[in-house]
């Protein structure tokens, strides 16, 4: 099978959008999907940061979101031909973590997801010279007009739902609302600290209103701090001075909980700081390097964390975050701006000077 797919060839070069080739039909437990819409990560573009981790020539893209068109079936695949799905990360089923509901921990995690497979897993795509390309990123690569994957790494939805959009409640999305509800799990009353007004930032600030707690967010860019204001949070901007000092006045005392997406050393003391004790802070991104915590930060019960993909079992947070959206209370749809496939550079040189919080990219259609 052939179809159009944007391959990344090199870390400094740009995306080609080319021709590639499917090595087959889905075996026993996988779907092929032909993508609606697939959401643009940081993490993707953090491919060109690895240091060759991460083997090139790839297809990228971890927030598919389209229509089953083929399945291998299989004892433990619910899924059928015509069902909507969102696509999430992927992850072996069957190691500790996984049994017990935590399979953004899996044992595999990092060889399933960061590095482009196993090495027992087949390419799974080719070229038109018949190169192979890196196998499936995040179990999917849905830079392309289809993706073929694991059917328990995708998650039916109700058909009525806009699937094209759907894409970033696989990871983005998830990873900030799933902090909130899951991790800190906040309710009324509680009090958060929002560092970073992105995509994951954002959907964190929406998570936390919908649950009705008092959101405080940081940024340097006045547009995402606007943003975050418009979903329900204070804004203060990054590098204000005395900002934990005005982060504890704002929170009565301090904030309970905190999520840093940014991965700044300043900024995370900073937010250590602006909790009140036995507060908790959390980190979505992965530090580029040693972490200096200054003299105090952790006294008193303070405590730190890395939250890997918000906690979440996405078959069980991509329906509740779709139930939010329904009722007006998560309103991810106003992050993002739609672009075709073919324009991914724009895309990506959108994302990375913050003209656009999340995009998705849209290929081009070949089943009705």
């Amino acid at each position: 099978m052939r179809f159009r797919a944007a391959v990344l060839r090199s870390y400094e070069g740009p995306f080609t959008v080319e021709e590639v080739t499917l090595r087959a039909a889905p075996a026993v437990g996988e779907i092929l999907v032909e993508i609606a819409g697939c959401g643009m990560c940081r993490t993707d573009l953090a491919v060109r940061r690895s240091a060759g981790r991460s083997p090139l020539p790839a297809v990228l893209g971890h927030e598919g979101a389209g229509v089953v068109v083929a399945t291998g079936g299989g004892p433990d695949t619910t899924i059928g031909v015509g069902d909507h799905v969102v696509l999430s990360f992927d992850s072996c089923g069957h190691c500790h973590n996984c049994l017990g509901g935590a399979p953004a921990y899996c044992d595999s995690f990092a060889s399933l997801n960061l590095f482009g497979g196993r090495a027992e897993d087949p390419a799974a795509l080719t070229d038109t010279a018949g190169r192979a390309l890196a196998p499936r990123w995040f179990g999917q690569s849905s830079f392309a007009q289809y993706a073929l994957l694991a059917a328990r790494n995708a998650v039916r939805v109700d058909p009525a739902l806009p699937v094209e959009l759907l894409g970033p409640l696989g990871c983005g999305f998830l990873t900030g609302a799933g902090a909130v509800l899951n991790t800190f799990a906040v309710g009324p009353g509680d009090t958060l600290l929002v560092l970073g007004a992105g995509g994951v930032g954002l959907a964190a600030v929406m998570a936390a209103t919908a649950a009705g707690a008092l959101t405080v967010a940081v940024d340097r860019h006045p547009g995402r701090l606007a943003l975050a204001e418009r979903y329900g949070a204070l804004a203060l901007p990054a590098g204000s001075a005395g900002l934990p000092e005005r982060i504890r006045k704002l929170t009565d005392g301090g904030a309970r909980y905190a999520l840093d997406t940014t991965a700044a050393p300043a900024l995370i003391n900073d937010a250590l700081l602006s909790l009140r004790p036995t507060g908790s802070l959390g980190l979505v991104a992965r530090l580029p390097a040693a972490l200096s915590l200054e003299p105090g930060t952790l006294d008193r019960g303070r405590c730190i964390r890395h939250i890997c993909a918000g906690d979440a079992v996405p078959s069980l947070l991509i329906p509740r975050l779709t139930g939010l959206w329904q009722s007006g209370r998560f309103p991810f749809d106003e992050l993002i701006r739609t672009y075709p496939l073919a324009d991914i550079n724009e895309a990506e040189r959108d994302c990375t000077e913050g003209r656009v919080v999340k995009p998705v990219l849209i290929p081009e259609r070949t089943h009705n």
